[in-house]
């Protein structure tokens, strides 16, 4: 009788074991597999591969929007460049200025409410989408747009480098179509807090309104420095001092270059005469951007001069450094206006001298008692 190997017939075992878990396993997963009744074919893509690869371009995908026909860069930016380098500032074709007369409070920038109103204007909607759309607009405006707006020109001196919004007019605007000077509210070289509407109304004024070294360098180029005013300006200036006057407005919204102005008041007081330390403002707040668009500050890198008659009005103003014929339109407007305050209190003296003459009439026609009587009364 054969004798088998028990380390053959065992290994036998182990192998139809093995055999036998693996086809339980096979079974097992072919269960778990989800079972697709259809078959998707294969999309070919050997012929649009050969076909970009003889053309080389791809072909057209079905139903796809037609594409857009690509804009040469080129011409594009060389447009682009021309028009910017072409920018020439025109004259002023509308009056600057704000509808209503100034007064003495407005555009303070101090918050008077109760704490029961500031309440009531948190909780209400409307002024919250209100403050949400001043604040959105002041968060999408660039921060270097001011800058990119500057322009250089060759040959110039570093005064006027920069660029000028408007051109001055020829001539002074109407004085019933000319708009009015906003009140501003500041600290002055000689009192911590003043208007300028009361210091503006009666008097002929030229008024600077800058931001910044470079802004108050273009005005010095129409009014001269305070120590030296204009030659064609100083004349009319010492011979009409208690008329003609000039005002200068640093508007600073930044609280700590405010801060560092107010800590060099000093010195700036003697950068400037005496009787001038009442007429340097230094304004803070009140400064809206509706106050800006009106009276055409659009750029504050850029310096402002206005010429005011006694009630306010911006009948001439000018932006950034001189240009030619804007200083001889400047002092013809001055002049003008000099003339009409002359005239103006002229009448106005007729006007008194008439009206006295009137009621010392009136008091002569009258019995004896009645005279006396009117006289103790008034």
């Amino acid at each position: 009788m054969l004798q088998t190997n028990p380390l053959t017939f065992r290994s036998r075992l182990l192998l139809l074991q093995l055999r036998s878990q693996c086809q339980v396993a096979q079974q097992q997963l072919r269960s778990c597999r989800p079972v697709s009744t259809t078959s998707s074919p294969r999309p070919a893509k050997t012929r649009t591969l050969s076909r970009t690869l003889q053309t080389g371009t791809a072909p057209k995908a079905v139903g796809a929007p037609p594409a857009k026909p690509k804009l040469n860069k080129d011409i594009n930016s060389n447009t682009e460049k021309i028009s910017d380098n072409d920018h020439t500032p025109r004259p002023l074709s509308a009056p600057l200025g704000l509808p209503h007369p100034p007064k003495v409070g407005q555009n303070t920038g101090i918050d008077s409410r109760t704490w029961r109103q500031r309440r009531a204007d948190f909780l209400n909607y409307d002024k919250h989408l209100e403050r949400r759309a001043s604040l959105t607009k002041q968060v999408a405006k660039p921060y270097f747009r001011e800058w990119n707006n500057l322009q250089y020109s060759k040959g110039t001196t570093l005064l006027s480098v920069l660029r000028k919004t408007f051109l001055s007019p020829p001539t002074l605007i109407r004085a019933h179509k000319a708009l009015y000077f906003p009140n501003l509210h500041g600290s002055t070289l000689g009192s911590p807090s003043r208007d300028t509407t009361p210091l503006l109304r009666g008097k002929t004024s030229l008024v600077a309104l800058f931001s910044g070294t470079w802004a108050e360098h273009q005005t010095q180029t129409f009014f001269g420095s305070p120590l030296a005013p204009h030659p064609a300006l100083a004349p009319l200036l010492a011979e009409h001092m208690d008329i003609l006057q000039r005002v200068d407005v640093n508007l600073e919204d930044n609280f700590l270059k405010a801060s560092l102005i107010r800590l060099f008041m000093p010195s700036l007081r003697h950068k400037f005469p005496q009787a001038q330390h009442e007429r340097y403002f230094l304004v803070k707040r009140g400064m809206t951007d509706e106050i800006r668009d009106g009276i055409g500050m659009l750029n504050s890198k850029v310096g402002y001069v206005y010429l005011l008659d006694s009630e306010c009005r911006i009948r001439w103003a000018g932006s950034g450094p001189a240009g030619a014929g804007e200083m001889e339109s400047l002092v013809k407007g001055v002049g003008r206006l000099v003339g009409e305050w002359q005239q103006d209190a002229l009448r106005r003296e007729a006007r008194m001298v008439v009206e006295k003459g009137a009621d010392c009439r009136e008091r002569d026609s009258l019995p004896p008692e009645d005279s006396l009587r009117q006289v103790a009364t008034g």
